[in-house]
């Protein structure tokens, strides 16, 4: 399908609404402050800035793609729908009840959070389905009913439906869909057959309700997003991007609203992995720092690394395992509250910690000179002179460095008998702290060494923090792409759109079934296309068929990619090979005389990616032209030292700025530390080394 010539990618964070248009492949971008209330409102306002900006008219754009967390932000603050739980009698309680695991092993006093649903709105039902989808005990209608009744007369305005082992067999889950239909048509209904039919009870019911949370909310924002788009002349079909990294139709959005958690930090994660193809680059450790949260996500081979279960909401300083699971196709990525609105405050134990309380956009932090009062992540950066304050946001936000200061010495500073800069100096560390410690984590536990990447920053806090966070993770190279700004929404641009289908059915490879599997990833193979079609009539669609196998007796599977000749034409000693390659690579050995098991099934329909042209890069000789100096904090250094202020756009090819210095753009501001120099690449990246280094 030949894409329009006016096309607009949109991503609400929790701080700013970034706005790219793109009119024949040159972009046009704007951050605007989000509007909690009426969301739209940014998107609208942004819109007629990147259009005027353009010299178009909406009425123009020919498609619109969008990715939001406002399906994240009202799981976390628990703001969505009155809804109520229909499970099997005996599993009432499994959402609260958890697993056997502990995020915090040794701490006694632990509290476990409370489920998205009180025990009061969740209904059971007799019936009753076995492990291998056989009804053991059938259900009964009229019980159903009963059930049904009582949920009308409580005034709920959405049900989640979640059956043992439905996922099997979804004949229950159907006829109990079937009479919320007949007897409460106004009530929004998710059934978990259908939005993960995946096995493990707890994390599958988890994802239903969430979905049924979030779904009326969803659905009235996206018609409220029609609306007053068609009032403004916008007439193109509207997309949304997924947590999966690709794109959806907003009906499709609209039903499964569950797919949208994470749809912004997808989208920077499918920008990273572009500009990785771009480069050549194997290796990548994309960085997204926006307003409110920092995202991490390992690319390896131009594809971000992904997952089919992910956690919402952390409450134990984002510690894996003390969040709401929830079982959808996801990029992998680790998520900490570190962005630029992160509140810092010093602690019962007289130390600084950032995050994961925001100041958003209302009111922000003290420097925007919106009655905020406590020091954020920003305002340490405007402190230390990595921010200009007469020119923020291209000089539409004046900032306050004596508010700034004011609010650093009174949180930070009289607690630890601190001067404002040195407090600014402490918040700014922590946070670059945590953002690197996360990344080691998230390195070791994927088996892989920091050394070999090459960071790609992006998110209108990122370059102010890439150059210290490579210099603490021992990355000798980083790339800040144009746009780094609205990263996300540009990704959102290039992604493909695409549609994952799973299921789990239990196999052992000594009772392989070649012929059933072949049925099976068949059937999911339509599933997926079906989706791709509701977007896209004409394009070609690829399908990517992988496998989740682990040995008898463990706990978690591993993914397997497989090629379509393998899925079509199964063969147990192919599966097997497969297997003991990728668990070898990942854990150093197989284990011998041990029975491999698969649990579950996928296949990702997805059109072409965009061609990527590989770029001739330059070694950087001529000197950037400066457009002044300023006093900037080199965090290794441990002082102010004399930087130059170099204008991105007045960078040529080739040209390099020698560290300290600041590279000034209207969206952000790239801070390249004393250890490094910064290079203007063809493309308009800067590309940050360490001085003396290679490319």
């Amino acid at each position: 399908m030949t894409a329009p010539s006016v096309r607009l990618g949109v991503d609400i964070g929790g701080t700013f609404t970034d706005v790219v248009l793109e009119k024949d492949g040159v972009p046009f971008s704007t951050k605007v402050l989000t509007t909690y209330a009426a969301p739209e409102n940014a998107i609208i306002e942004g819109m007629h800035q990147v259009c005027t900006k353009a010299g178009v008219t909406p009425s123009q754009v020919g498609q619109i793609i969008h990715g939001t967390t406002l399906a994240t932000n009202a799981l976390i603050e628990r703001r969505g729908a009155k809804t109520a739980l229909i499970t099997t009698e005996g599993f009432r309680d499994v959402i609260e009840m958890r697993t056997e695991s502990r995020f915090e092993q040794y701490d006694l006093n632990l509290n476990l959070p409370d489920p998205l649903l009180p025990r009061q709105m969740r209904f059971t039902v007799a019936g009753r389905v076995d492990a291998n989808g056989q009804i053991l005990v059938d259900i009964d209608r009229a019980e159903v009913e009963a059930v049904v009744d009582r949920i009308a007369t409580a005034g709920f305005e959405s049900v989640a439906v979640g059956l043992i082992h439905s996922y099997l067999n979804p004949t229950h889950e159907q006829m109990v869909r079937d009479v919320l239909a007949e007897r409460l048509p106004d009530v929004a209904v998710s059934i978990s057959s259908e939005v993960s039919p995946q096995m493990r009870e707890y994390e599958r019911f988890n994802t239903v309700v969430a979905n049924a949370y979030i779904k009326p909310l969803m659905a009235s924002y996206l018609g409220r997003l029609e609306d007053r788009l068609k009032g403004e002349g916008v007439s193109c079909r509207i997309f949304l991007m997924h947590s999966g990294g690709g794109i959806i139709s907003i009906q499709n959005a609209a039903e499964f609203p569950v797919r949208l958690v994470e749809s912004g930090p997808a989208g920077g994660a499918v920008f990273a992995a572009h500009i990785a193809a771009r480069y050549g680059l194997d290796k990548v450790l994309s960085f997204d720092m926006g307003g409110t949260t920092a995202k991490i996500c390992l690319i390896k081979n131009q594809t971000p690394k992904t997952s089919r279960v992910f956690e919402v909401a952390r409450t134990y300083r984002f510690k894996k395992g003390s969040g709401m699971p929830i079982s959808i196709p996801v990029i992998d990525m680790v998520e900490i509250g570190a962005g630029g609105g992160s509140l810092a405050h010093v602690d019962a134990l007289r130390q600084i910690r950032v995050g994961p309380e925001s100041a958003g956009s209302e009111p922000g932090p003290a420097c925007y000179g919106r009655d905020g009062t406590r020091p954020a992540v920003t305002d340490a950066d405007l402190v230390l002179g990595k921010l200009d304050p007469d020119n923020f946001a291209g000089g539409s936000i004046k900032l306050h460095p004596d508010q700034s200061r004011a609010a650093l010495s009174r949180h930070v500073g009289e607690a630890l008998d601190m001067e404002a800069v040195e407090a600014a100096f402490g918040v700014a560390e922590v946070v670059d702290e945590n953002m690197a410690n996360a990344a080691r984590v998230h390195a070791v536990e994927n088996g892989e060494d920091l050394s070999d990447y090459t960071m790609i920053a992006f998110g209108g806090a990122a370059p102010l923090h890439a150059g210290r966070l490579a210099e603490k993770l021992g990355v000798a190279r980083l790339l800040v792409p144009p746009g780094a700004g609205v990263g996300s929404a540009i990704g959102f641009l290039r992604a493909p759109f695409s549609f994952e289908a799973n299921r789990s059915v239990y196999m052992k490879l000594s009772d392989f079934d070649g012929e059933r599997i072949k049925s099976l990833l068949s059937d999911l193979k339509a599933e997926a296309t079906g989706f791709v079609r509701t977007c896209d009539e004409v394009s070609p669609i690829l399908s990517e068929f992988k496998v989740y196998m682990r040995y008898t007796g463990q706990g978690w599977e591993i993914p397997i990619e497989l090629t379509e000749g393998q899925a079509m034409a199964p063969d147990a000693a192919t599966f097997e090979a497969r297997f003991i390659e990728d668990y070898t690579k990942l854990f150093g050995r197989p284990v011998a005389g041990m029975d491999i098991e698969i649990t579950v099934w996928s296949v990702n329909a997805t059109t072409p990616p965009e061609s990527v042209a590989r770029m001739a890069e330059t070694p950087g000789t001529a000197t950037a032209p400066s457009a002044g100096a300023r006093r900037l904090f080199d965090a290794a250094a441990g002082r102010f030292l004399d930087a130059d202020v170099v204008n991105r756009f007045d960078m040529a090819s080739g040209d390099r700025a020698i560290g300290p210095a600041a590279v000034v753009e209207d969206e952000t501001t790239i801070i390249v530390p004393a250890s490094r120099d910064a290079i203007r690449q063809p493309d308009g990246c800067i590309d940050v080394i360490t001085k003396g280094a290679a490319q």
